[in-house]
């Protein structure tokens, strides 16, 4: 192979298509666009705060960020394994019975569903952890809605637990998503962690980035020659690789607000299971990472599904937690048309476009950190293979 390889796009997919090759002693060279490696997976240091671009996290047992993480120089902080669920005015704590035991017996008789749902729940922890993680994703297809009936929970659980957690990570409450990708997030959920980096999420990416050649504030107007892999999102795939722009997107808004007095102490995730109001979900980041805030100050973060005033969020917040919202900061609002794409249906596409030119990102794959990172070897493999069999040169 003469030369490097170009690879247009330093985000997760991009970086992970580069340390591939690496591997394999093939140099690469990533073109990035923006000053920064990471693509959405982004933190701005603001006021002393770290705020993640949109509320992200890391799930522990992805299986690509196990192979290319190292999790302690990350310094990972846990949430709580469980979620704090406003229902009829009032926050019930919800909590993982096989990773806290002791309180599964209060979980058992909240609000949130019937007795005979969190025995479901169950049922489908032991459904998606059994067997090899490839077979999870060849089984019978259809939303996640549906799969949740099917495993017969009701319609209280559903709405009140279910739309705003899986809505939070989806971005729709409709629960319109594969049933394979929410077999494989609940299995996540289930075998691992679900965790923030002690220096935000922008530590992964710029872990990933080490030692490999990147060319920031580089834009790219058309493919160069030579072996080529475009790792962008894809609404710029699709115009540098000349094809029709994708339709539908899903967005979110997300907002940061400084407290001196947090709302909660836990670090729990809280979730609207009222279904009333522009909140689908928020925390207390600081109270999972402290770093996230300095000293003496709370760090709220708050996800908004369709787009609304911060006067309606924060009205909204003042039911939840009381007159001392008033007095918080707002601190910054993201609002992120492609946060991902569309999955309706679980289908990894190919990567290669012809021999020399290849593709990924998590459109290619599923919108997680895993679907990114798998993608990008994928295609490096893919490139390899072609390589081998002197297709490219």
């Amino acid at each position: 192979m003469n030369g490097p390889v170009t690879i247009i796009g330093a985000g997760l997919a991009g970086l992970s298509c580069a340390r591939e090759l690496k591997g394999h002693g093939v140099e690469s060279v990533l073109l990035e666009a923006s000053g920064h490696v990471g693509g959405r997976v982004q933190t701005d240091e603001y006021e002393g705060f770290l705020l993640d671009r949109g509320f992200q996290v890391l799930l522990t047992a992805y299986p690509e960020c196990r192979r290319l993480l190292d999790y302690e120089a990350l310094q990972l902080k846990p949430f709580y394994p469980g979620a704090l669920v406003r229902f009829g005015g009032k926050c019930h704590h919800l909590a993982d019975p096989w990773k806290h035991p002791a309180e599964a017996a209060a979980s058992l008789i909240s609000p949130i569903g019937s007795f005979m749902d969190k025995l479901r729940i169950s049922s489908l922890r032991t459904a998606v952890t059994q067997g090899a993680l490839p077979d999870l994703f060849r089984r019978p297809e259809t939303t996640t809605k549906q799969a949740l009936l099917n495993y017969r929970f009701s319609s209280k659980i559903i709405d009140r637990f279910f739309r705003p957690f899986f809505g939070g990570i989806f971005l729709e409450r409709e629960l319109e998503t594969s049933s394979r990708l929410f077999e494989f997030i609940f299995r996540m959920f289930s075998e691992g962690d679900t965790a923030l980096p002690a220096g935000g999420m922008k530590a992964i990416p710029y872990q990933l980035g080490h030692e490999l050649d990147v060319r920031l504030n580089t834009a790219v107007a058309e493919l160069p020659a030579g072996p080529v892999v475009v790792a962008v999102e894809e609404p710029e795939a699709a115009r540098l690789l000349g094809e029709a722009l994708p339709q539908g997107a899903r967005s979110v808004d997300c907002l940061y607000y400084a407290a001196e007095t947090a709302p909660v102490t836990e670090p729990i995730l809280i979730l609207n299971g009222e279904g009333s109001g522009p909140v689908n979900n928020c925390c207390v980041v600081s109270a999972v990472a402290p770093t996230y805030a300095p000293a003496g100050a709370s760090l709220i973060s708050v996800s908004v599904l369709k787009s609304a005033p911060e006067a309606d969020v924060r009205a909204q917040l003042v039911e939840w937690f009381g007159v001392n919202v008033t007095r918080w900061q707002h601190l910054r609002t993201y609002s992120i048309p492609y946060a991902q794409p569309v999955q309706k249906v679980y289908a990894p596409k190919p990567v290669r476009v012809r021999p020399g030119l290849y593709r990924c990102g998590d459109y290619m794959e599923n919108s997680s950190l895993d679907g990114a990172l798998a993608s990008g070897r994928r295609a490096a493999q893919a490139l390899l293979e072609d390589s081998d069999r002197q297709l490219i040169s």
